[in-house]
């Protein structure tokens, strides 16, 4: 079986790029041949080679690569991203064209039960469609630490806390130095790690602006290949997301699976995959966060007994393997059905 994925901005470690890779090497083991097509750079949209079936990241982005192309001369299915369903799905402009990729899809994919209900709510004659399957998760092996260890480095009274993101207005990562800001005042050992490409220019301009006004106790790490990742997570304390909105975060999944706990807004997405108070905190303003950072720092007990029950959070239900799995049984079903349309409209 040859499968093409197709997702956008392929080309930067985005969210994306990481559940697209992870899932392509998956489908590999399990024998599926696959190929990666990156679209939206500079407005590229590559031809596609010959497949049994696509794969599209992003339901928005992939109608403009369809009607750019034509039509396809495979059946297609989609995974619908956070941006799909926390901003496409709700713009007048872009609604329309998202509905009808998702209509001649032959399968959808969402990574959570609130996604799955949103969708059914706003386009309920999609629902026969839908799969659920929870995102899997990237394993970090020791030997995978590829970072010069003169770059990585953790004083020794320091207290670290690591936000993983593209930047981006969505990410909010303004936030984190914004809340944190005061409590570095009140504790210096606080420290804040930025890691991810600058994707929104302005956005870009304004963070590293903040970084360097407090270079005392916030470093930007800049792009990091995400094979190298796992050098960073191991010197985190604590991990960050202040996200607006999101999907399933792969960042928030792998600090958990690394038994790091996590601090994370309380937004769709995020309080699927975070147990409040067991596998991390979920915080709806400041005073919350405030609260739940004096508790991470003051308390290690309470941080182990969180990491360890994110670890096994994450091996129950986010396996990448059992993700693989389960996409290959869509595959054969949906391949399995156009061969019978097929044979059905010969013998017509």
């Amino acid at each position: 079986m040859k499968v093409v994925l197709v997702t956008p901005y392929y080309h930067q470690p985005r969210g994306n790029t990481v559940t697209v890779e992870r899932i392509s090497l998956g489908l590999n083991r399990l024998g599926i041949s696959t190929k990666i097509i990156s679209i939206t750079k500079e407005n590229y949209f590559p031809p596609l080679p010959s497949a049994d079936l696509v794969h599209g990241f992003n339901a928005y982005e992939f109608q403009k690569y369809w009607e750019c192309r034509g039509s396809l001369s495979c059946p297609y299915m989609i995974t619908l991203t956070g941006t799909d369903l926390n901003y496409n799905l709700f713009n007048e402009k872009a609604k329309d064209r998202l509905i009808h990729t998702l209509e001649g899809s032959k399968a959808i994919h969402v990574f959570n039960e609130e996604a799955q209900n949103m969708l059914c709510q706003e386009v309920p004659g999609l629902k026969d469609k839908i799969h659920l399957i929870p995102q899997g998760i990237y394993s970090f092996q020791q030997n995978s630490f590829q970072l010069n260890n003169s770059r990585v480095k953790k004083d020794e009274e320091s207290f670290i806390f690591v936000l993983p993101a593209g930047i981006r207005k969505v990410k909010n990562i303004p936030a984190a130095i914004l809340l944190l800001s005061p409590l570095y005042e009140q504790d210096p050992r606080i420290r804040l790690w930025i890691v991810g490409p600058i994707i929104e220019k302005e956005e870009g301009d304004k963070v590293q602006k903040m970084v360097k006004q407090n270079s005392h106790w916030i470093r930007y790490w800049g792009e990091i290949p995400h094979s190298e990742m796992g050098e960073i997570y191991r010197h985190a304390d604590v991990v960050l997301n202040t996200s607006l909105s999101e999907g399933q975060s792969s960042a928030i999944l792998e600090a958990m699976s690394l038994g790091i706990p996590v601090l994370v807004s309380n937004i769709t997405g995020n309080r699927d995959i975070v147990l409040h108070g067991e596998t991390g905190f979920l915080y709806c303003n400041k005073h919350d966060f405030t609260q739940y950072v004096h508790l991470l720092i003051k308390d290690a007990e309470l941080r182990a007994k969180m990491g360890i029950r994110g670890q096994k959070y994450v091996q129950t239900y986010h396996s990448s393997e059992k993700e693989a799995r389960a996409l290959k049984d869509i595959y054969h079903q949906i391949i399995g059905c156009e061969t019978l349309n097929g044979i059905e409209e010969k013998s017509n």
